[in-house]
């Protein structure tokens, strides 16, 4: 039993409703601002894979991420910047952008998923202990304090996917 078996528990789950949240959401329908000062589906499922992306493989590995490693930034037509996930854009900025197709979209996505299932199984009760300085908090924490942050993150961000589904399609993102 993995030591992160809790905390890969909750983003199973998170991400299975994420799933079905966008199973039906076209492209249109990702690229959509509800509103003024709001974010889109597609934003906030890129920003939501790049927190994963920089908390697996930066913060805790020290390794390059998937987002420049795997052209992922190419791919969305961005810079290969390893910081910006999208962390104090403005209203003006995320309404500006333009999301990659939605294979693109979805890639990042499952790669990002099997990065943190693989890196997450490996973990022992060792490693979840190792304390570091985990930015963007300045004191050393745990591993697991780290992890708890990026999932909590992921949690949130999922249920902004699944309200949109639910405010263009209605029910049907809890399959």
């Amino acid at each position: 039993m993995a030591a992160a078996e809790g905390l890969l528990y909750a983003l199973e789950r998170n991400w299975d409703m994420v799933d079905a949240a966008l199973a039906d959401l076209d492209a249109a329908a990702l690229a959509r601002i509800p509103a003024d000062q709001c974010n889109s589906a597609a934003w906030i499922l890129w920003h939501m894979d790049r927190v994963v992306d920089t908390f697996i493989h930066t913060r805790l590995r020290s390794s390059p991420q998937l987002w420049i490693t795997g052209g992922w930034h190419e791919k969305h037509g961005m810079p290969a910047d390893p910081e910006d996930r999208g962390v104090g854009w403005t209203a003006g900025q995320v309404a500006s952008w333009t999301p990659p197709p939605r294979d693109v979209q979805l890639g990042y996505y499952e790669a990002i998923k099997n990065a943190a299932r693989e890196y997450m199984s490996s973990l022992s009760p060792v490693d979840m202990a190792r304390t570091q300085v985990i930015p963007p908090v300045p004191e050393p924490r745990s591993v697991e304090q780290g992890l708890g942050q990026m999932t909590w993150d992921n949690i949130a961000h999922g249920g902004q996917i699944a309200f949109l589904r639910g405010l263009y399609l209605g029910m049907g993102w809890h399959r």
